[in-house]
C-alpha cells in the first residue's frame, strides 16, 4: 500500500469525499508505514516523522484549515481490518466520527479493505483500531450491476462520558458555563445562548475565536485526561449547541476543532461527548434515536448501545451513523523546490 519517497518529489495519492457536509482526505499512497505496538504509538511515530508531509497534504495550496486527513495503517489487533490515523490543521487526534463514516465508503467502494469478490452481501463488517481504541462499523450496501455503493455507514464508538460537568469559565465579562466530556476526543460543550453567539454561517469568525478561547481557559483550569489511557490528554475542541432547525432534528451544532478549524458535519465524537453530557442529565432515551445537526443542516443519528462506566464515571457506549460521497481521487506533487512545499495558512 505505501510506496517509498523520493528524495526530491513526493507523489501523495489521495481520495477526497466528505460526509455529511465535511471534507475528508483518505491518504492511500506517498507515506510510510508508521510503527507502532499501539495506535498511540504509531500517531507518536507520525507526528515525529511525516508531520512535514501532513502539512503538505492539509493546507493550502493542496488542502485548507479547515481540511481534514485520515491514514490507513496496518491494525495492532489480530482481528482488525486497519488502523488509522487521523490528522489536520494542527496535528494528529485520536479519533474522527465523520471519518469512519468516509473512509468506510471509500475502503469499500474502491476495494480498499473489503472486496465485491466475497460476495453481495448486504453489509459489510469492519473493524478499525484508533488511537481512541477499537471502533466498529457496519456499512449497508447496494449494488448497480458490478458497482458497489454505501448507503450509509453506522459505527460503535469508544466509551463517551462527562468528566466534569458544569465548569465556569470567564471568557471577557461571560461567565460560560461548560460540560467537558470524552466521544473519542475530549470537547469543551457549551450552549450558544449563554456564548452569545448564534450558529450560522455569518458568525463563524466569532465562533472560532471564541472556542479557541474557551478550550484554553478550560486546560488552564483543569488538567483533562482519560481515567483509563493517560495518553488521551487535553481538549480537543469546543462544541457550540443550539435548538435545532430542521423538524426532526434534537439539536444543532458546530464544533471548532485544533486550531480553530470548524467542522461543517456535526461532528461524530462531538455527537458522542453531547450523547454523554444528555445522558447525564437524564434526558437521552435508549429507545428514541438522537439527531444532531450541522451547521450546514446536514444530520448524523445517534443512539446508546450500551450503558458502562469509564474509571468510575456513568459512560454510554454510543453508535452514531451517516453517509458520505467520494469527491475525487488526486496525484498531488510535493517538489523539494517548490517555497510552498510545506503549506501555509492565511
Amino acid at each position: 500500500m505505501y510506496s517509498q519517497l523520493s528524495r526530491m518529489i513526493h507523489r501523495i495519492k489521495t481520495i477526497d469525499s466528505h460526509t455529511a457536509g465535511e471534507p475528508l482526505r483518505l491518504v492511500i499512497d506517498g507515506l510510510p508505514a508508521p510503527e507502532g505496538r499501539t495506535m498511540l504509538e504509531k500517531r507518536a511515530w507520525a507526528q515525529k516523522r511525516l508531520d512535514h508531509l501532513r502539512q503538505s497534504i492539509m493546507l493550502e495550496p493542496r488542502g485548507h484549515t479547515d481540511m481534514y486527513g485520515a491514514l490507513l495503517t496496518e491494525p495492532v489487533t489480530r482481528d482488525g481490518h486497519a488502523g488509522i490515523l487521523f490528522m489536520h490543521n494542527e496535528g494528529w487526534s485520536t479519533m474522527c466520527g465523520h471519518g469512519i463514516i468516509a473512509v468506510s465508503t471509500i475502503a469499500i467502494e474502491r476495494g480498499l479493505i473489503w472486496s465485491k469478490q466475497e460476495g453481495r452481501p448486504a453489509t459489510v463488517q469492519l473493524r478499525y483500531d484508533t488511537p481512541a481504541g477499537r471502533v466498529e462499523a457496519e456499512a449497508r450496501v447496494s449494488y448497480r450491476g458490478d458497482v458497489v455503493h454505501v448507503e450509509s455507514v453506522r459505527f460503535r464508538n469508544v466509551p463517551s462520558f462527562v468528566f466534569e460537568p458544569s465548569l465556569l469559565v470567564t471568557v471577557g465579562a461571560r461567565k460560560i458555563p461548560v460540560d467537558i466530556a470524552f466521544g473519542g476526543a475530549f470537547y469543551a460543550i457549551v450552549d450558544a445562548e449563554a456564548a452569545g453567539v448564534p450558529i450560522d454561517a455569518a458568525h463563524l469568525p466569532e465562533l472560532r475565536k471564541l472556542g479557541m478561547q474557551i478550550a484554553r481557559e478550560v486546560e488552564n483550569l483543569r488538567q483533562v485526561v482519560h481515567p483509563s489511557d493517560p495518553g488521551l490528554t487535553g481538549i480537543y475542541g469546543t462544541i457550540f449547541t443550539a435548538p435545532a432547525q430542521l423538524p426532526d432534528a434534537h439539536l444543532r451544532n458546530v464544533t471548532v476543532f485544533a486550531d480553530a478549524g470548524v467542522d461543517r458535519s456535526p461532528c461524530g465524537t462531538g455527537t458522542a461527548a453531547v450523547m454523554a453530557v444528555l445522558n447525564d442529565m437524564g434526558l437521552l432515551l435508549d429507545d428514541v434515536p438522537f439527531i444532531h445537526e450541522s451547521i450546514v443542516g446536514t444530520t448524523f443519528t445517534g443512539r446508546v448501545l450500551e450503558r458502562v462506566e469509564v474509571g468510575e464515571r456513568p459512560a454510554i457506549v454510543p453508535e452514531i451513523a451517516g453517509s458520505a460521497w467520494i469527491t475525487g481521487e488526486h496525484t498531488f506533487l510535493i517538489d523539494g523546490d517548490d517555497p510552498l512545499r510545506s503549506g501555509f495558512r492565511l
